[in-house]
């Protein structure tokens, strides 16, 4: 699932694919990405792309007095094809000046479209509800206690909590707690000062990871996809050995979701306190793929 800087990168690339160019004409499939709206609305889009912000995983995108309200879901991505060129799974599509279509390819429908008035995007209930985006908002180590010291769910779990702090998922978590050489388990009431500091940085460095790692190229591909490469440090590396270490990344569920850990820089230490016991995943070890550069220093 595109999670924040992923998001930020389609952000950024808008902004680019439209500068000096216009909407003249926005077409739409009437599909369920439009819930809760009206394709039509999306129709009526004309102009120049005047504002393009993020918070945590939405886009609010402003073409003067409208606006939109954009969500990647878990396939969602935005391409820019020549004129004529058919792309499958577009759902809908900004025709530019230029002739040149800027598509939402959405193959599972899990992403949403909501066109609103341009002044209301930032009063819209879904972002009133969302918590710090480390990445616009900041996030230290005060902010960061305050969001999830109180939590009583695990803190990769806490970590998720879209109303806590935003734009993190399953991936950048991961990433974040191994680079803070902590486990997934641990209760947050239980980090000490040290370890909240290792977290702090530890979510800044991933999220600056995967936004150089992905940002580099004019159309971005999801790790999940078929053949993409995974520039990820334990992300989906179960049985690979660690680039720190050497010990084999073990694999544990949380909160229903996938976790990639290293044992060895992410130990649980008998008696410390825990929300829970890890439901830990068979994983059959197998030769690492990562590239060099995957094997840099966690921070």
């Amino acid at each position: 699932m595109p999670e924040l800087p992923e998001v930020e990168i389609a952000r950024r690339t808008l902004v680019r694919w439209f500068e000096g160019h216009q909407v003249k004409r926005a077409e739409a499939t009437k599909t369920r990405i439009f819930r809760g709206a009206k394709p039509q609305a999306f129709e009526a889009i004309r102009g120049p792309l005047t504002r393009a912000e993020r918070k945590g995983k939405y886009l609010l995108l402003s073409f003067g007095e409208q606006g939109l309200l954009a969500h990647l879901g878990m396939t969602g991505k935005f391409l820019k094809r020549p004129p004529g060129e058919e792309v499958p799974y577009s759902r809908a599509r900004f025709v530019l000046d230029s002739g040149e279509v800027i598509h939402f390819r959405d193959p599972r429908m899990f992403g949403r479209i909501e066109p609103a008035p341009a002044a209301k995007l930032w009063s819209l209930g879904v972002i009133q509800d969302l918590g710090v985006d480390p990445l616009t908002d900041g996030l230290d180590v005060e902010r960061l206690k305050a969001a999830i010291g109180k939590s009583k769910q695990e803190l990769k779990v806490a970590l998720m909590d879209q109303g806590r702090i935003t734009g993190l998922g399953n991936i950048h978590t991961s990433e974040a707690l191994y680079r803070a050489r902590l486990h997934p388990s641990r209760a947050p009431a239980s980090l000490t000062g040290d370890e909240w500091k290792r977290l702090c940085e530890g979510i800044h460095a991933a999220i600056a990871y995967g936004l150089e790692e992905q940002g580099n190229v004019d159309e971005i591909q999801y790790v999940e996809e078929p053949g993409a490469p995974n520039p990820f440090l334990v992300y989906d590396r179960a049985g690979e050995e660690c680039g720190n270490c050497n010990a084999v990344i073990e694999k544990s569920e949380h909160g229903g979701r996938s976790s990639y850990f290293c044992p060895e820089c992410q130990p649980f230490v008998p008696g410390e306190p825990r929300i829970a016991a890890p439901r830990r995943v068979a994983v059959v070890r197998k030769k690492a793929k990562r590239k060099s550069k995957a094997k840099r220093s966690r921070t």
